[in-house]
């Protein structure tokens, strides 16, 4: 059984905006944090984006900066993260991952606890 299950991927045209989310049930979320980290086809896993469920505190990629945002609702147990002016290269499985109290950077050997991934593809 899945420890996070994350939702929302597709496909949108270049441009567009999608919104992933995260069902983090089993987590108190003040204790965790919790990553974005995505796998585009023969290429190597990468962090996306990270936010501390405690503090808040927010972390992304370059290359998702100023498009991509992360946010938690606590009380819903959910992690979401709204993908704004998508292009191609974001094409990718999306998976979201955790870890106990803080964000370590996109180190993906940090998080102990992982989803099964979303497809998310851009393509006119």
């Amino acid at each position: 059984q899945w420890q996070l299950v994350e939702s929302g991927g597709g496909l949108v045209q270049p441009g567009g905006s999608l919104r992933l989310s995260c069902a983090a049930s089993r987590f108190t979320l003040d204790y965790y944090a919790i990553g974005w980290f995505r796998q585009a086809p023969g290429k190597e896993r990468e962090g996306v984006s990270c936010i501390n469920g405690g503090d808040g505190y927010t972390d992304y990629a370059d290359s998702v900066k100023g498009r991509f945002t992360i946010s938690v609702d606590k009380a819903k147990k959910m992690v979401y993260l709204q993908m704004n002016n998508l292009k191609p290269e974001d094409t990718a499985v999306y998976y979201c991952a955790g870890r106990t109290y803080y964000c370590s950077g996109f180190n993906e050997e940090r998080y102990n606890y992982w989803g099964q991934g979303t497809q998310v593809t851009v393509s006119s």
